[in-house]
């Protein structure tokens, strides 16, 4: 686990310093979890850094890293109270964004996510969302998030800002 957060960091710090120039990002998200795991975690929040290619005004390419922390609930009983574990995963992904107008876009994060707590070993993450672009360099989004843990499926809603620094889209 230590091993695949030092190459997250080591590959995250080395695109920036090859690629900033051309669409940096940086978000952070929170919202709730949904399903079974609504009853273990009360409130989830992320960030996230990446890296978007624009080949052309209708979308954009890249890759993006991430932290997920969702805060544990305590559940108590009549004599008992049990502490749930807080959940943290790493994902790392491949995004795209469809922008079918200067401020609307669609797309979706698909990738790996890394269990960073004790028992969580992490799955295939997915993550759809739209965005609403509220500046020319800012973005509000809204995502669905997957992740696929053994038998069962990690899920989440969010409400999300993301910054861009020198933007490749050159506000289309």
């Amino acid at each position: 686990m230590i091993k695949s957060f030092c190459l997250f960091l080591t590959l995250t710090f080395s695109s920036i310093s090859l690629f900033a120039q051309e669409g940096f990002k940086i978000g952070a998200h929170a919202g709730m979890p949904l399903g079974e795991y609504n009853d273990y975690v009360s409130v989830v929040i992320g960030a996230d850094v990446g890296y978007m290619w624009a080949p052309n005004k209708a979308f954009d390419l890249g890759v993006k890293a991430g932290i997920i922390h969702g805060f544990a609930e305590t559940f108590t009983g009549q004599n008992i109270t049990v502490d749930y574990p807080s959940v943290q995963f790493l994902p790392l992904a491949a995004s795209i964004r469809l922008w079918p107008s200067k401020t609307f876009s669609i797309g979706g994060d698909i990738g790996n996510a890394f269990g960073l707590n004790k028992g969580n070993d992490g799955g295939f993450y997915y993550r759809p969302q739209i965005g609403f672009q509220v500046g020319p360099k800012s973005e509000l989004n809204f995502s669905y998030t997957g992740i696929t843990i053994n038998d069962s499926t990690w899920n989440t809603v969010t409400m999300g800002f993301v910054y861009t620094f020198l933007s490749a889209r050159h506000f289309r």
